[in-house]
């Protein structure tokens, strides 16, 4: 393989981006808090989850969990950095109603379960529920299509990034 078919690979990679968490797709602009609605982590959308069940995105691995377990990261092997974090402000819950069932460096398959976390606990705590999937490495990609909308299932393709 020469030097131009190696670069046309790499810039013809696309990776589709599944639904993390089942339920209604919002555009970012219209979640309550600015880091997001402005992109400011990356583009991506937003999710009102139908119930406290989380999957991989995409076949990768586990680059980060957040302290306070409402957050993770996983990156595949095309490079794509994608968050999913789960409610506003939940990150002052300190890990109350969140549970991972997978661990930092851990190889995951798209589909496969990944975390749980309690929708009730996290109203309680008076917090929204909704949920955020960003690329974090956004700038590095051409395009980034949203192709979720409306009502969707962990089957259904959310972003197509390439």
């Amino acid at each position: 393989m020469g030097l131009f078919d190696k670069l046309a690979k790499k810039f013809s990679n696309t990776t589709t981006v599944y639904v993390p968490i089942p339920g209604e797709v919002i555009s970012l602009k219209d979640i309550a808090d600015g880091v997001f609605s402005e992109g400011i982590l990356g583009q991506g959308v937003g999710i009102k989850p139908k119930d406290g069940l989380v999957y991989a995105p995409f076949d990768g691995k586990v680059v980060q969990i957040a302290d306070t377990k409402h957050a993770i990261c996983i990156q595949n092997s095309a490079g794509v950095q994608l968050m999913i974090h789960v409610g506003l402000d939940t990150v002052n819950m300190q890990g109350n109603g969140f549970e991972q069932q997978v661990q930092l460096g851990d190889t995951v398959t798209g589909g496969q379960q990944i975390m749980t976390f309690s929708m009730d606990e996290i109203k309680k705590a008076g917090y929204p529920t909704t949920a955020v999937v960003v690329i974090l490495n956004s700038n590095e990609y051409s395009s980034i299509e949203i192709i979720g909308d409306g009502e969707v299932t962990k089957a259904d393709k959310l972003i197509q990034v390439s």
